[in-house]
């Protein structure tokens, strides 16, 4: 990114017959955003102008483009990735909203992995009406860790943060039923290695201190209400905290948050979704920003869903949209720094003891990011 723009970030539209139209435009009416990065929309400015109008909201100048390389500077763009007219039907599941929703999904991809775009934040989709013969992924953060696989060394995690609290999870989209079959020591440690690691690349934290919970009520107690914390969860840790990452734990997750121990720590890891999520929207709901770690990419959104109930309303919040674009931009900036503060290799001289003087070798020893501490 050239040192005279701002961020460009990209928003996808998500599903037309949900609340996105409603937080982008809201959102986007703000001036502050310009500020911080140049917006581009991927999505359909027909679209946004018909909840412009059955919302009444003040204009918003918008630079209708066809490809992301005609992006204006300090301007709020939208890529047209609908080229013929979709039905739009506030509230209703439909194909067509999924279809448009993956239309852009798939474009701010392709120009994210093409250097056109720097970030991305994504609006609300509904994971049942986006699904297609090729598409069949349980969400954004599944189908990015597929896109993005082989330009990273890791699988991907969700955190959902805000300014109290960070969750990451150690299994996502699966019934509640398979998350014992879907945790391992070896997963487990790879989930905390990656939090660890975006806890100092992306959130610019100095010797994160991470939580673990327990899966099973009271921690198990030794085994009588399951076993898992014994054989899985606490040689994790033990293996985790060996390689220097300061992780703790298991603790139940009622006592836990009930006890607001979370505030001790920079991270909590939980083993499945609502297990770490319904606290976390208890506690962060209109602040909470979910965001995709463990990959090449910066990716957020809002922590919340399409609202179906209340589209066209006029009471949806942007709390979590704004903070999501804010967060995108933050995450950026922090792995730019972090990356600058360690590129530079260290450089050495040696010593030719045999004629005692130095060499005029000088050989560049890379530091190691993957595990600077």
């Amino acid at each position: 990114m050239a040192s005279d723009k701002k961020i460009r970030l990209g928003i996808t539209q998500g599903d037309t017959n949900g609340i996105g139209y409603e937080l982008i435009l809201k959102t986007l009416a703000d001036s502050v955003i310009l500020d911080i990065c140049t917006p581009v929309i991927y999505g359909s400015s027909k679209v946004a102008a018909y909840y412009r109008k059955m919302l009444n909201l003040e204009p918003l100048q918008l630079n209708s483009i066809d490809d992301a390389s005609d992006i204006r500077n300090g301007y709020n763009n939208i890529v047209e990735v609908i080229k013929s007219e979709v039905k739009v039907e506030p509230g209703v599941e439909s194909k067509e909203a999924g279809e448009a929703a993956l239309l852009a999904l798939r474009a701010a991809v392709a120009d994210l992995k093409a250097g056109k775009i720097d970030a991305i934040v994504t609006a609300p989709i509904n994971k049942n009406a986006i699904q297609t013969d090729d598409f069949n992924f349980p969400g954004h953060t599944e189908y990015l860790e597929n896109e993005f696989a082989s330009e990273s060394d890791s699988k991907s995690l969700m955190i959902l943060f805000s300014d109290k609290l960070r969750v990451a999870l150690a299994t996502t989209h699966i019934p509640v039923k398979d998350v014992a079959s879907h945790i391992s020591k070896e997963s487990i440690v790879e989930k905390l290695t990656i939090l660890d690691r975006s806890l100092r690349l992306d959130f610019a934290c100095d010797g994160p201190r991470i939580a673990v919970l327990a899966l099973n009520p009271h921690a198990g107690e030794n085994g009588l209400l399951g076993a898992e914390e014994q054989d899985v969860i606490i040689p994790a840790i033990n293996e985790a905290y060996d390689k220097r990452i300061y992780c703790f734990g298991p603790y139940a997750a009622d006592g836990f948050f009930g006890t607001e121990m979370y505030k001790k720590f920079d991270a909590v890891l939980a083993m499945y979704h609502d297990q770490g999520l319904a606290p976390f929207k208890t506690i962060a709901m209109d602040s909470g920003v979910n965001f995709t770690a463990g990959l090449s990419c910066v990716r957020t959104s809002p922590d919340h869903g399409t609202a179906y109930d209340i589209v066209g309303k006029d009471v949806a919040s942007v709390s979590s949209f704004r903070d999501a674009i804010f967060e995108a931009c933050n995450i950026y900036r922090n792995r730019a720094n972090y990356r600058k503060s360690h590129s530079n290799p260290l450089r050495r001289q040696y010593f030719d003891k045999s004629n005692d003087k130095e060499t005029i070798d000088i050989t560049k020893v890379e530091v190691d990011t993957e595990n600077t501490l």
